[in-house]
């Protein structure tokens, strides 16, 4: 009984990405149901702050590289590696910048676990934050998401002046 139940274990060192997801879950769910909408809007609200800071630090990071904080330099002064957990296809056009996801560990591992009305208060939040801290001229359209287009897409672009 023992050798059947160690052949199922999974002994390759879980994803750091997979570990934040659940992590956000649990923390986002223990949040809701102790404090109720109050406390989604408050993980909501860390969220967002969490967003501008990186923002903030890409802004930087474009800085030191020679760049302006533009749509042509955020991706490549980007904070975060996307490697094999994420795929994208990233598009620099007239319209802005636009990136189609096929593949995002996050919304993967929220769908295998049944939490995504938890991460959904991620998704919702990080990537307009990013791009407001970055450049507080710059907005993201996240017009579709995993949990219910099955991809996601972004447009990333400088808002118009008024």
């Amino acid at each position: 009984m023992a050798a059947e139940k160690d052949r199922d274990l999974d002994l390759e060192p879980v994803s750091m990405y997979v570990l934040f997801a659940r992590l956000f879950a649990h923390i986002t769910k223990e949040v809701g149901e102790q404090c109720g909408e109050v406390g989604i809007q408050a993980v909501r609200e860390g969220v967002r702050q969490f967003g501008l800071e990186r923002g903030r630090d890409i802004a930087r990071r474009a800085k030191a590289l020679g760049h302006e904080n533009d749509l042509e330099h955020y991706l490549s002064s980007y904070d975060m590696g996307r490697a094999d957990d994420f795929n994208s296809v990233n598009t620099l056009c007239d319209e802005g910048l636009i990136q189609d996801f096929s593949g995002c560990v996050f919304a993967e591992q929220w769908q295998k676990d049944g939490t995504e009305k938890y991460g959904i208060h991620y998704c919702e939040v990080i990537d307009p934050s990013i791009a407001e801290g970055y450049n507080a001229n710059m907005e993201c359209i996240h017009d579709q998401h995993f949990f219910k287009d099955g991809k996601c897409h972004f447009c990333f672009r400088m808002k118009k002046e008024s």
